[in-house]
This record gives C-alpha cells, sequence and structure tokens, in this order.
C-alpha cells in the first residue's frame, strides 16, 4: 500500500526543474556579474592609461575644433562626391576624341565658311612654340598654372579682393584648367551649376594630365576672335604666319586676346588690341617672366595684322553646325569632312544688324541685355542664326540652348489642338474668371470680355480661354504631344499653367513648330545640313536621300485655320509693328512672361519663318518690354530684307492679302511711322537674286551640256578640242 505522505513522482518531476532552473539563473547571474566587473576594470585601466594624454586649456580647444572639423569633414566629403557626379558623367566616353574632328563648312552656294574642330597636324607642342607666347599667356591669365592643382586658391581670393575694392568684376579667379574644362566638356551658360561642374572637373584633368598637356590642349581649343580657334590658326588668320614664327609684340597680341577675343581682336579694334597687347607686356615684367629692357622693342614697335575687313564668321551658327555634323556622321566616319550647309551670307548679315540695331538703340532704356533669333525657310532650311549679342564675349548659343519661358507665343499649341477637335476662328467662348485648382490666371489687363471667338482671343492674347480649352476639353498631355508633334524638342513639364507659356522651349523650337503653319500643316522638317562629304570625296551624308518625306501633323483645315487667325494679330492685334511693306501677308504670334523677364516674337510668312527673343541671361526683368514691340520690330527689320526681290508665296488658306493689311502697310510706306518711331529700315541691301525659275532652266542647261556626246573643233593654232552641244 502507497504511503500519502510521500510526494508523487510528477510533483518530484517539478521539484527537478525548478532546482535545475535555479542553478541556471545563478550561473547566469554570477557569469554578468563577472563579465561586468572585468570590463569595469579593463574601462577603468584604459581611463587611467588615457589620462596621460588628456589636453588641458589651448590644446583641448584645438583638439575639440579638429573633431568637430574631421565630422564635418566627412559630411562635406559626401557631399562633395555627389555633386562630383554629374561633372564626371562628362568624361565617361573618348573625351579626347571630341575635337579629332576636322570640319569645313560651306555656304548654301558653296563658299567657304569657316572651320571647326582641331586639324592635329597643325597642333603645335608646347616647347616647340616661342617661350615669350608661353609666358605671355601664363602671366596675364594664370601667373600660378604650374603651382596649383586646377583650382588656384591663393588667386581666387586675390580675385575677389580686387573685384571688392574695385566695386564689379575686374578680375577673374578661373585657372587655365577650369577654362580648358568648359571648353572641353561644358558649354558657356553662366550658372552655379556649371561653375561647380568646372571646378570638378578641372581637378579631374590635373589628376589624369600632364601641366604641358593641358596647356597645348588650351592653346589649341580657345576661341580667339574672327572665328578662329587655337593659336595656330589665330596666328594664320592674324598675321599670317606660323604661330611658331611670331615675334615678342604679335604674341602678347594673341595672348591679350583670350580675355575678350571680339573687343579686343585686331580685326576690329586695332588700337584697342595694341593697348591690350601692352598691358600683356607689362604682365610680362610684373610676373618676373622678362625685363622691361626686354619688352621696350615690342612697346616701341606694336603688331600689325592682315587685313581681314571684310571678313565675318557666323560663329553661332557653324558651332550648331558642327555638332549636327557629328551626329549626322556618326562615330564610324572619317573626321576630315567638308560640310556644305544651308547659310545664307546676306540674311545672316542682316540677322546681325537688325538684332544689333535694336540692342543698341533700346538695349540701356529698355534693360536687355542679350537677344537670339532663327530664320528658316520654307522647305526647313536654317538660312541664319544670332545666338547673342557677341561670340567673344560669350559663346553659349542662346538660339539653340537657352530655356526661356514663351509666354503667350506657346498659345498656339493649344488652339491648333482646337482646331483639329472641330473648333474654328469663330467658335465663341468665355472669357472669365477660371481656377484650376490653386491656381486663377489673370488677363493681361486684369478685365474679361465675356463671351468671345477663338480668333479674337488669341488675337487679344487672353489667358483664360486656353486655360479654359484645356480644362474644359483636352487636358494637358494632348497639349504637350501637340507641341512635340510640331517641333518642340525640348521636354515640357505636365503642369496646368503650360496653355499660357510657363515650361521653357528654345529660340529654335519656336522657330521649327510655327514652321508648320508656314507649310500649311507638314512637318517644318528644320536642318542646317545639305549634305557632308568625307576627305576621300565619298558622300556621307545627304540631306534629300536620308531623311524621310515630311509628316502632315495638322490637318489642312486646321492649319488654314490656324492662318487665318495669326494672320490678322500683325493688323489689329498685339504685333502691329511686325506687319511687312509691300502688302506681303505676315502671320505670328507675340510672348510676354511673368515681370517682363522674356519678350517673344514668332512669325512667319509663305517664304520664311523668324523667331525673335530679347531678354538678359539672369533673368532680371526687363523693362516692361512686351512682344509686340522690341521684339516684332526686329523681325520686321529682317523679313524686309529677306523679302526684297524674291518671289512671294502665300501663306497656306490666305491666297490674298485682306484690305486692312494692304491698308496697314501702304499707311506705313506713305510716310506714317510704325508705333514706336524707330527706323524700321536696314542700311544694307538686298543683292538680285535669279528667281527659282531661272535657277532651275540653268541648272538644266548646265546638266544637259555636262551629258552631251563630245564633238571635236579645232583651236587657233590647229589642235582639235572637244565641242559639247545640248541634246536633244
Amino acid at each position: 500500500m502507497t504511503d500519502p505522505n510521500d510526494p508523487s513522482k510528477n510533483e518530484k518531476r517539478r521539484i527537478r526543474k525548478r532546482f535545475f532552473f535555479l542553478q541556471l539563473d545563478a550561473a547566469l547571474d554570477s557569469a554578468l556579474w563577472t563579465l561586468g566587473d572585468r570590463l569595469a576594470s579593463t574601462w577603468q585601466s584604459i581611463t587611467i592609461f588615457f589620462q596621460r594624454f588628456r589636453a588641458r586649456g589651448l590644446w583641448k580647444a584645438l583638439f575639440e575644433v579638429a573633431g568637430e572639423a574631421m565630422t564635418l569633414g566627412a559630411a562635406g566629403f559626401v557631399l562633395m562626391l555627389a555633386l562630383a557626379q554629374p561633372a564626371f558623367q562628362e568624361t565617361k566616353d573618348d573625351w579626347r576624341k571630341r575635337g579629332d574632328y576636322a570640319v569645313t563648312f560651306l555656304d548654301r552656294y558653296g563658299n567657304q565658311i569657316g572651320h571647326r574642330g582641331i586639324i592635329h597636324e597643325k597642333s603645335v607642342p608646347v616647347d616647340d612654340l616661342p617661350d615669350y607666347l608661353v609666358k605671355a599667356l601664363l602671366s596675364t591669365e594664370d601667373r600660378r598654372f604650374f603651382d596649383h592643382f586646377g583650382i588656384d586658391i591663393i588667386g581666387l581670393f586675390r580675385a575677389l579682393s580686387t573685384n571688392a575694392r574695385a566695386g564689379g568684376v575686374v578680375q577673374g579667379g578661373s585657372t587655365l584648367t577650369q577654362q580648358l574644362a568648359k571648353n572641353l566638356f561644358l558649354s558657356s551658360e553662366r550658372s552655379i551649376e556649371r561653375k561647380i561642374k568646372e571646378a570638378f572637373l578641372a581637378l579631374w584633368l590635373e589628376s589624369h594630365l600632364t601641366k604641358k598637356e593641358i596647356l597645348r590642349l588650351y592653346l589649341d581649343r580657345a576661341y580667339m576672335g574672327g572665328g578662329t580657334f587655337g593659336a595656330e590658326a589665330a596666328a594664320q588668320y592674324y598675321f599670317g604666319k606660323d604661330v611658331t614664327d611670331v615675334n615678342l609684340a604679335e604674341a602678347a597680341m594673341m595672348a591679350g586676346l583670350f580675355k575678350a577675343p571680339t573687343k579686343y581682336s585686331p580685326a576690329v579694334n586695332l588700337p584697342a588690341a595694341r593697348a591690350r597687347a601692352n598691358d600683356v607686356l607689362t604682365n610680362l615684367v610684373q610676373a618676373g617672366f622678362m625685363t622691361e629692357g626686354q619688352v621696350v622693342a615690342a612697346r616701341r614697335n606694336p603688331a600689325s595684322v592682315v587685313d581681314r575687313a571684310n571678313s565675318q564668321s557666323p560663329d553661332y551658327f557653324l558651332d550648331w553646325a558642327f555638332d549636327e555634323a557629328k551626329r549626322l556622321a556618326g562615330p564610324k566616319s572619317s573626321h576630315t569632312l567638308i560640310v556644305k550647309t544651308t547659310f545664307d551670307p546676306q540674311l545672316q548679315q542682316a540677322a546681325d544688324e537688325s538684332m544689333q540695331s535694336t540692342l543698341r538703340q533700346f538695349g540701356e532704356s529698355a534693360h536687355i541685355g542679350q537677344g537670339a533669333l532663327v530664320l528658316i525657310e520654307n522647305g526647313g532650311a536654317v538660312r541664319a542664326m544670332v545666338g547673342g549679342r557677341d561670340y567673344g564675349e560669350s559663346q553659349f548659343n542662346r538660339a539653340t540652348r537657352a530655356l526661356r519661358q514663351p509666354g503667350s507665343s506657346f498659345k498656339v499649341y493649344t488652339y491648333s489642338l482646337a482646331m483639329e477637335n472641330g473648333f474654328t476662328p469663330e467658335s465663341m467662348i468665355t472669357d472669365g474668371p477660371i481656377s484650376w485648382g490653386n491656381w486663377s490666371p489673370q488677363n493681361y489687363e486684369r478685365s474679361y470680355e465675356g463671351r468671345v471667338s477663338l480668333m479674337t482671343a488669341l488675337a487679344k492674347s487672353i489667358n483664360t480661354v486656353p486655360v479654359r480649352l484645356a480644362k474644359e476639353h483636352f487636358g494637358i498631355p494632348p497639349i504637350i504631344k501637340m507641341a512635340h508633334d510640331m517641333g518642340v524638342e525640348t521636354p515640357i513639364k505636365n503642369d496646368v499653367t503650360i496653355p499660357i507659356g510657363t515650361s521653357e522651349v528654345t529660340i529654335m523650337d519656336q522657330a521649327t513648330a510655327y514652321g508648320v503653319f508656314m507649310s500649311g500643316g507638314m512637318q517644318t522638317r528644320r536642318h542646317g545640313i545639305v549634305q557632308i562629304t568625307d576627305d576621300q570625296g565619298k558622300i556621307v551624308y545627304d540631306f534629300n536621300r536620308d531623311e524621310p518625306p515630311a509628316k502632315r501633323v495638322l490637318s489642312e483645315q486646321a492649319a488654314t485655320s490656324m492662318n487665318r487667325i495669326l494672320v490678322t494679330i500683325p493688323v489689329n492685334g498685339t504685333a502691329r509693328r511686325a506687319a511687312l511693306d509691300n502688302a506681303i501677308p505676315t502671320a505670328g504670334k507675340t510672348g510676354t512672361t511673368q515681370s517682363y523677364r522674356d519678350a517673344w516674337f514668332v512669325g512667319f510668312t509663305g517664304n520664311f519663318t523668324c523667331a525673335v527673343w530679347l531678354g538678359n541671361d539672369d533673368f532680371s526683368p526687363t523693362n516692361r518690354i512686351t512682344g509686340g514691340s522690341l521684339p516684332a520690330a526686329t523681325f520686321k527689320k529682317l523679313m524686309d530684307y529677306a523679302h526684297e526681290g524674291i518671289p512671294l508665296r502665300p501663306i497656306p488658306g490666305i491666297d490674298n492679302p485682306t484690305p486692312a493689311i494692304i491698308a496697314s502697310n501702304v499707311s506705313s510706306q506713305n510716310g506714317e511711322k510704325k508705333p514706336g518711331g524707330e527706323d524700321t529700315r536696314l542700311s544694307i541691301e538686298r543683292p538680285r537674286m535669279l528667281s527659282p525659275a531661272s535657277t532651275k532652266l540653268i541648272e538644266s542647261i548646265g546638266k544637259a551640256l555636262s551629258t552631251a556626246p563630245p564633238l571635236t573643233g579645232a583651236s587657233a593654232d590647229g589642235v582639235a578640242l572637244p565641242v559639247q552641244v545640248g541634246s536633244k
């Protein structure tokens, strides 16, 4: 019989488990206590040891600053690495071959107009250059070139100090390496982003090239005025000799060109060039490179130059055409190319004078520092381009690279979409208050006209109407697609404000897109290059052979409707200053952006499309200049000249000028001043030109003569000569 006082087996099992866990807990407690005690003892020993090195007083402050500097330095290093990534992306391809191209450009008539690229067999090693030429360059542009690492900290602070004392920018802080980085990889756009990239690329160049290699690349690629790039080309252009043969006076004049190649070009202003050369000689002495006795002969006998008074180089056009030629030829083609372009020298001269006369006469009073324009002939040929006020001062091409808000000149894409969707110029729509989310657009005059036709709305540049069309009928994406289909290549942001022109585009974009109206709804087929041949005479590219035919992007009905509206704007709309003489039908649209930062006029006839922009590089506002004022007047100056003595083509859908157009143009010819009172005629005359029919006849005669079978005749001395007659 079992004793009831004995614990059961289960109870014994529980007691054993409890005892095990108590032992385990005791062991863990003991181990943790022992570990903590040993760690505390070890830490105490370490603390006692390092107390010997404890800084006190001034040393403690220095160590604190050093610690903070290390922390900030690590953060700064990470930030610099992030900022450097965009710059180093520029070097990912074979950047040394970017300048391998040697391209000769011809105008539309086959005449040579300039070169681009580097012909390496004419690139002179630094050791072969005259010693005084290198010293003249370094003494003027970068005296510490062989001492700094790409960025001259000492020179930068010196320039900042000098500029602060002068109250303006009188001395630059960029090194030759930074300038080379800009020439090799970047544009001339003035922006903080570009300066950051320039600094990192300068460091990269210094780590990959020797100082002499950097100096040679700089001397090969720097712009030196007159359409010349590099010291060898400049020596040939200005002095008619190789760069190795220039004397000290000529070397000083060349070194003075790097700062402002157009301002100090001896072909433009010889007295200014000689004064600048004298400053360079002074720099040579001050830098300790030469003595006054060594330069006195050069001071007394300044350099003389080859007469180049009648030569002009279309540099902005050539820069754009150079990029186009490399793109079209491809990397596998020969790098020595002859490129026939669409460039017209007479139209370019008229374009330059039109822009320069506007800027000279009104630039200061209107607070306008820059201007750009593009002229495209019917068929897509780019005939003229102005990329800025002064190529020597800034090589940044505002016609093809500057992104500016187009203002109301962008509205044509919304209206074109409306015409494609069943609207007509007579369709009525409400001009009244409208809101789209938190945005409520206002009209220019802060008033509303109620029910208006689309023709009136666009002619008066009413803001609420295109917004209403977009909000109530189309949305934003179809407007973006329409703009791209018509020729705008710049990405357009998807924003409710774009119907009134807030998304940035280029002048080339607008000229291309408006060409669709000129061509009756077909693609503009904008191009600057007709044909490219290599050094063996092989045709690498031909526009008529290699480009697809134009596609229709607007229906005939939509194009005609838009032209019916746009042709009224120079008559009774916002662009009366753009109306051409001799009753030539003119169409177009003005554009003025917020705070008057940008002023546009983009217009066309049956023959040409021209986009004109005026503004400032720093986006500062103009003195309340609108697109219907100076841009329209600049357009008129150029287009009046362009249409002299040529067969006039009608604007599609506008076969005959309206009575209002005739009355407007006749009144201007009878002595009435245009609004503003400025002279709208250019000083140059349009040369006589053959009509298209005469040109075709002469071409056909030439082809017939070239393909006729040879006959024999006799010369005066009895020798048989081949004779060609026309074919049947």
